[in-house]
């Protein structure tokens, strides 16, 4: 597919592996103006997806991946997946599929934007600039089209690719996460950031806290390449563990996190909760990072006094996978949100994001964020279905932010000249 006005080659490519890390990564980098690369958005993490069986045609994700060049270099670039079902892609579509289905249409295959089983915001459309980027998602559009596609998806895209998206004419849909973020100056440390909180959650996060501790559970920390492959071993028992316990298999295979391991350690933080030696549950969690960089620059803990003053812009912290072999009470809270806030506050990270859906994080001083998608449908009359639809949704999505943000776990500010009334409990 050639744009003779501006000399533009598209390519479809059927793995990752067809296209080259380097450039890859470098238009990634260029989407971060503070330089941090989204981990999951990482050549790395898409090919280990792909070679480890996780994400491919037999799991039901054929890479259909879409690639812009102009005179021999990569100008634009996105991981498009063609779907036979909508599972781990966190934003429901099941009943625009069965509406299909009750009219005698074809839903799937259908095309996806996506990072496969990842629900975390970031970069979709890699370009070089901002028309680039609106280039690309006319060429999807186009392909779709041509391969008579019933629609196509983006999803959990960026700021930048909500504007191509609108310029392209897709419609935007909405969806709630819970994120942590530092205020500018940072805590002190974890007791300083619960005296942010109202009494009522600072109470309840110091109960919740010490039920662990009296249950005779401790925590250790490993990053990087100081995480053994003894800890990868029972983190990914846990993990299994979890899945199977609600009856279903992993998405992940055991070989992808080996690449994990071997292609981009510096981007994995794990928690492991021990009852005297004995390993009982462990949490495994993203952080961002310069793979260019050396340890001493990627890692901020090797930056004497950083974390105790300013979190580092940029910095952010992803919770993502747990599992327990035994069961304690409050021991997910623990090792999915106090372990890793508290050494983001440590660390001088500027924000945690802890996944899809959730309101019980609030509770946990993570505040609702607006997520965003794009759609594209082919049939006429369901896209004007599904855009009014969109409308009445976005709607209730609006009514409830208001109602979550009245919902603060932090502190009212005093009124002026007035004294905090708040004292610890």
């Amino acid at each position: 597919m050639k744009n003779n006005a501006n000399d533009y080659v598209i390519r479809i490519l059927d793995s990752p592996l067809k296209v080259a890390a380097g450039e890859w990564n470098a238009l990634l980098a260029a989407q971060s103006p503070d330089g941090m690369l989204n981990p999951f958005m990482r050549h790395e993490y898409l090919a280990a997806l792909h070679a480890s069986g996780s994400a491919t045609p037999k799991t039901g994700w054929t890479p259909c991946f879409v690639t812009l060049w102009q005179g021999g270099a990569l100008a634009g670039a996105c991981a498009l997946y063609l779907k036979a079902h909508s599972y781990g892609e966190y934003v429901f579509d099941w009943a625009w599929a069965n509406a299909y289905q009750q009219h005698g249409l074809d839903y799937y295959p259908k095309a996806v934007v996506a990072v496969p089983f990842t629900p975390v915001p970031g970069a979709r459309l890699l370009a070089r600039n901002a028309a680039e980027r609106t280039l690309l998602v006319k060429a999807l559009v186009g392909w779709c089209e041509t391969e008579k596609l019933s629609s196509l998806h983006l999803l959990f895209v960026a700021d930048d690719d909500v504007k191509a998206c609108e310029e392209a004419g897709l419609m935007l849909r909405h969806t709630v996460q819970f994120h942590w973020t530092a205020p500018p100056a940072g805590y002190r440390d974890f007791d300083d950031f619960l005296m942010s909180l109202n009494q009522e959650k600072r109470k309840k996060i110091r109960q919740e806290r010490r039920k662990v501790l009296e249950a005779g559970i401790t925590f250790r920390w490993s990053r990087g390449q100081d995480i053994s492959r003894a800890d990868w071993d029972f983190f990914y028992r846990c993990y299994e563990r979890t899945y199977l316990e609600h009856g279903n298999a992993p998405y992940l295979s055991r070989d992808f996190f080996r690449r994990m391991e071997s292609t981009m350690p510096e981007n994995w933080l794990l928690f492991v909760a021990e009852r005297g030696e004995i390993p009982v549950a462990s949490s495994l969690i993203a952080v961002s990072a310069r793979p260019d960089c050396a340890r001493s620059q990627n890692y901020p803990e090797n930056q004497p006094e950083q974390a105790a003053s300013q979190p580092m812009p940029g910095l952010t912290a992803y919770g993502r996978y747990w599992g327990a072999l035994a069961r304690v009470d409050c021991l997910h809270f623990e090792a999915c949100y106090y372990q890793p806030l508290q050494w983001c506050i440590e660390h001088g990270f500027q924000r945690f994001e802890g996944g899809a859906q959730g309101e019980h994080k609030m509770a946990r001083a993570l505040l609702p964020v607006r997520t965003t998608s794009a759609h594209w449908l082919a049939h006429p009359s369901f896209a004007d279905a599904i855009e009014r639809f969109l409308e009445r949704e976005g709607a209730g999505i609006d009514h409830y932010m208001d109602e979550l943000e009245r919902r603060s776990p932090f502190k009212s500010p005093p009124l002026p000249h007035q004294p905090d009334p708040a004292s610890p409990p």
